[in-house]
């Protein structure tokens, strides 16, 4: 019993690193730190840098653009490298380089650990420009399906008055600076909340669509106005302009449970009932207490059902439980790994993230 004690302690611990990185996708930009950055940096390609702290809004509203950019050159990877420096964490190579804020991005030219600032704009297209003079490369970017709802005289209504669905309008210029700021930051929102169907994240080019903007009172860009399924008038959105702020709004809102990246908070799809009822049947002592147990959890599953439709699995993980003393650590596991999958759909992958926070109830316990 020891030896399985001491693997759930070590599958949380894993779980835990796993739980940071579920809000982004695997990445294409190349991570440096102190072991290995005179080894990629200084040598034959140039690279450029972006040195950046985890906790900086701007550097999060960068890392969607740098990320473009950093697949654009996976087929150049001959002619740049594409990297970057938690210089927070790393403190001593962002002093080496005169870091003074973040985010701060350099080019360092090959054969020279003497790089050059770089001051142009922050959106993919110019950082390539940069990069593709720099290295004479003819990278391109590419670019993928948005999330993000395209709206018009013809579709306004039939999405935003929807009576089924909370949505978000972003009413906006093409020619507006905070609008073109606020547009990558916008589409990780939409990209955060997709397979969410009773949500919407949308946006009208109501400079050209000017009756449009003069229906809601639009003034100036971006405006930012939420249609909520049980008014649609529209209400001014007062909230942050970070990706966790919109995200937040839309899990306060409209329910989503959403985290920024796609995946979904520790409490999604679990029931509160429930979880009290994991609890006590982990600390139970002996077979006799956790049959009485089972049976409580089969019973409340049902119960419970109608309010979360993964409370029976609830009875299922403890079923398991019963036979298999080492079911929640593998479970986690085997789940961990099938969402780790590029394939799986959107839906299925909500499936496993609420499926893995349920049977965390029963491992935390037995750790």
């Amino acid at each position: 019993m020891r030896s399985i004690l001491l693997l759930a302690v070590m599958a949380l611990a894993c779980m835990a690193t796993v739980s940071a990185a579920d809000a982004s996708a695997p990445t294409a930009v190349t991570i440096l730190d102190p072991s290995n950055f005179d080894e990629v940096v200084g040598k034959d390609v140039g690279v450029f840098v972006e040195f950046f702290a985890p906790w900086c809004g701007h550097c999060k509203s960068l890392a969607p653009e740098y990320e473009l950019v950093a697949q654009a050159f996976k087929s150049h990877s001959g002619k740049a490298v594409i990297a970057s420096v938690d210089a927070d964490q790393h403190r001593e190579l962002g002093k080496r380089f005169d870091v003074k804020g973040f985010p701060t991005l350099k080019w360092f030219p090959a054969g020279s650990l003497e790089p050059e600032a770089y001051s142009g704009g922050r959106t993919a297209q110019a950082i390539l420009d940069f990069v593709n003079g720099k290295a004479g490369s003819n990278a391109r970017l590419v670019t993928k399906p948005s999330h993000v709802v395209d709206l018009d005289e013809s579709n306004f209504d039939e999405v935003v008055m929807d009576a089924t669905k909370d949505v978000l309008v972003e009413f906006y210029a093409p020619w507006c600076g905070h609008c073109k700021s606020l547009a990558p930051v916008y589409e990780v929102v939409a990209t955060s909340l997709a397979g969410d169907s009773h949500v919407v994240v949308a946006k009208v080019d109501a400079d050209k669509h000017r009756s449009l903007g003069e229906r809601f009172g639009v003034t100036g860009f971006p405006t930012l106005k939420f249609f909520p399924k049980g008014d649609k008038a529209g209400e001014d959105y007062k909230g942050g302009r970070t990706a966790s702020d919109f995200v937040t709004f839309f899990n306060e809102r409209s329910g989503t449970q959403r985290i920024v990246g796609g995946g979904f908070t520790d409490s999604a799809g679990r029931v509160a009932s429930l979880d009290a009822l994991a609890a006590k049947y982990a600390a139970a002592e002996t077979d006799e207490e956790r049959t009485s147990i089972l049976s409580e959890i089969e019973t409340a599953a049902t119960t419970e059902s109608a309010s979360s439709e993964f409370a029976k699995f609830y009875a299922l993980a403890a079923k398991n439980l019963r036979s298999k003393a080492d079911f929640a650590v593998n479970e986690v596991a085997r789940l961990q790994r099938m969402l780790s999958g590029s394939s799986v759909a959107v839906k299925a992958r909500a499936a496993l993230y609420k499926r893995i926070n349920i049977v965390k109830q029963f491992l935390k316990q037995e750790a």
